[in-house]
């Protein structure tokens, strides 16, 4: 057992694979000329559909939902993320609203963290490392805030928000906050596919320069780094979609 984890350490300590430029996906990716970060991704979305599944096949044998599995399970751990996500949606968005974006934000926030995390195997290309992944990602944030206002406020009480309070500012105030709503999905792919680049740069000069050990320590700071940075994602996405919601009365009161 002592030998196996000193062995399986050393694999991914020296990070032997990614080192000599093979991804298992490298030979597929030549054939159907997809990028090897998306076939990641589609990989990540495949796992992450078949938890859900299997989720549910699971549920669906319990006869009473309430109570939780004995011990550490896959059930349980799947509930305690929910817990947890459903407890952030309720603490940033609001009691009320918080709920309504649960799956949303449950879904984007697993899937960003397994998409970072994915890069510390060897052999697989991060996908949020590639910013034609993150742009998608911030871009799919900023089409479903924005629709979420407009479906809760309307339309046009959505954009008029834009002008602020005073019509008479409005000329100066609507054209900085439509260029500051615009940029936001920019901001979300840039901050997250630096950080997870400068992270694997980091992670792969130590690998090469020290073979066995010190590379565990990067690693280690490798999860910290995929972690903190699904969630800043997450959490500026619940903060768009609360501003977004949020009814703002005293427009109104204003025009």
């Amino acid at each position: 057992m002592k030998r196996s984890l000193i062995a399986l350490l050393t694999v991914l300590s020296t990070n032997t694979l990614a080192a000599s430029g093979y991804t298992w996906f490298g030979n597929l990716s030549h054939t159907l000329h997809i990028p090897g970060h998306t076939l990641t991704f589609i990989l990540v979305g495949i796992v992450l559909l078949a938890s859900g599944l299997l989720y549910r096949s699971k549920i669906a044998k319990v006869s009473n939902v309430v109570i939780p599995d004995r011990g550490i399970t896959f059930r349980n751990i799947v509930e305690l993320y929910g817990e947890f996500i459903y407890g952030q949606c309720k603490g940033i968005i609001g009691e009320e609203e918080g709920p309504k974006y649960f799956s949303f934000i449950a879904s984007i926030f697993i899937l960003i963290l397994i998409s970072n995390l994915i890069g510390l195997v060897p052999g697989f290309l991060p996908p949020t490392e590639y910013l034609s992944t993150t742009l998608a990602l911030g871009a799919f944030s900023f089409i479903y805030y924005n629709y979420q206002g407009c479906k809760e406020q309307g339309t046009w009480n959505y954009i008029k928000h834009f002008a602020g309070p005073l019509w008479y500012l409005a000329f100066l105030i609507f054209p900085i906050e439509i260029i500051s709503n615009v940029i936001r999905p920019l901001s979300l792919a840039l901050r997250l596919r630096s950080n997870m680049m400068g992270d694997h740069i980091v992670l792969s000069q130590f690998s090469n320069l020290v073979a066995i050990g010190v590379p565990i320590i990067f690693m280690i700071l490798g999860i910290l780094v995929s972690l903190i940075q699904a969630y800043v994602f997450t959490v500026l996405t619940m903060v768009y979609i609360q501003m977004a919601v949020a009814h703002h009365d005293h427009d109104e009161d204003h025009h």
